[in-house]
């Protein structure tokens, strides 16, 4: 999955990234509400996390612009506790609202039930035959048994479940797995599939020649 993040503070910055990347996640970041809104509407995020005291322009009107275009999942910071500004934030289209200082397993949590929402997902737990996904704790198990994947295997795996019956190109997965600073070779998807396959089921992910993958 791949996430934005657009807040000032640059240490803070700094930390949501790095733990949201350590959770599996591709991450790009945008320190100023115009490289922001340009970013969110630009490329295909599964999640914008918006503060929204920003310079320039901000999280209200990032908001708002990006819901002129495009139904991404946002999930707004902010420092400030007043029900009025948690009320503004859901009613002009945010998802969730979260208040500063919070934990990070919070806002692991609320990204995780955005993501899934919005794929038409609530539960945290994707079955698929004898394939069960827990989302929530990124485990995979088989038949009952545990079943380790690479970091990539499991966001290949996942995205693809939360989309099942949907075959998803080669270029939207790329897009929704690596971040703006990483070099992708055009056959690490084929290699990362084969790997899903051999641990789990050799029919468990489809190839649709010219299309993309899909898990019927």
């Amino acid at each position: 999955m791949r996430l934005l993040v657009i807040e000032d503070e640059p240490r803070l910055q700094r930390a949501l990234a790095k733990a949201l990347r350590e959770e599996g996640y591709a991450v790009d970041t945008a320190e100023e509400g115009e490289d922001g809104l340009y970013k969110a509407t630009a490329f295909n995020y599964d999640a914008v996390v918006l503060d929204v005291m920003l310079p320039g322009m901000d999280g209200w009107e990032i908001l708002r612009r990006l819901r002129a275009t495009k139904a991404t999942p946002v999930l707004m910071l902010t420092a400030r506790d007043a029900t009025s500004d948690r009320v503004k934030g859901l009613d002009g289209g945010a998802d969730d609202y979260l208040v500063k200082p919070f934990e990070l397993d919070e806002l692991f949590a609320r990204i995780r039930a955005i993501i899934r929402r919005h794929a038409g997902r609530p539960h945290s737990t994707v079955v698929i035959g004898d394939v069960e996904i827990d989302t929530r704790g990124r485990k995979v198990d088989f038949g009952g048994k545990a079943v380790v994947l690479t970091a990539r295997e499991y966001a290949i795996l996942e995205y693809l479940a939360l989309h099942r019956g949907e075959v998803i190109s080669r270029t939207e997965l790329y897009e929704h797995l690596f971040d703006e600073n990483e070099d992708t070779l055009s056959n690490l998807l084929d290699v990362h599939v084969h790997g899903i396959r051999r641990k789990l089921r050799a029919d468990l992910i489809v190839t649709r020649r010219g299309e993309g993958y899909l898990i019927e």
